[in-house]
């Protein structure tokens, strides 16, 4: 299994030989196994992982309880990852995941929330290239056009492009390339963008082949 927590830093570029590349600076991990789940026991297997060290009065009760019976200092997050059985078993509760299961050239998907957007039209939200811009078409310019499918079936179509509420949703961004790992400073330089702003949470995993 590789796969662990991070928190997305911002961007800058670097050079890639002769060319010039955006990468997305991520502080990733340490994380540690703080729960194991069995296919036996629990119907499937997965790995929780806890990410930042935390104050105990940051939490309540019930987190703190579940820090406490294994035995785990908090932790600010917790994320469940789904593995294999071969996966669960090679990891301990207590075990600590650092960025250096990672190396340059390897490929990750990363998982996180985009940024929201708020309220958004159609021209905005799903690309449409909006009305005529003269010729009689007053206050028409960016509105979406006829939605419906006349008398039959008087009805508008489930899943229809309209506008409304744009962004804030989990997004996976797939086939990003490793450019550099730091070990000391748990940062991973990852060739183009991940989703949400700086400070968000992601989840950083190998990618499948």
């Amino acid at each position: 299994m590789k796969a662990m927590l991070g928190k997305k830093l911002g961007m800058t570029q670097v050079n890639e030989g002769d060319e010039v590349v955006s990468v997305t600076i991520l502080k990733a991990g340490p994380c540690v196994v703080v729960q194991k789940k069995e296919r036996e026991k629990d119907g499937y297997s997965s790995v929780q992982l806890g990410f930042e060290e935390v104050k105990e009065k940051i939490l309540n009760k019930p987190q703190l309880g579940h820090f406490e019976k294994y035995k785990i200092p908090p932790r600010r997050y917790l994320r469940e990852v789904k593995v294999s059985e071969e996966a669960s078993s090679s990891y301990k509760i207590g075990d600590e995941i650092t960025v250096d299961i990672f190396k340059k050239g390897d490929l990750v998907s990363v998982t996180g929330v985009s940024k929201g957007k708020g309220f958004a039209g159609v021209m905005k939200r799903h690309g449409f290239k909006g009305g005529p811009a003269s010729h009689g078409a007053g206050q028409w310019h960016r509105r979406p056009g006829s939605i419906g499918a006349s008398a039959s079936p008087s009805r508008v179509f489930k899943g229809k492009k309209m506008p409304g509420r744009m962004g804030g949703e989990r997004v996976t961004v797939r086939g990003l390339k490793v450019v550099d790992v730091d070990k000391d400073a748990h940062v991973l330089w990852v060739k183009g963008a991940c989703p949400g702003k700086n400070g968000e949470l992601l989840i950083v995993r190998e990618e499948r082949r």
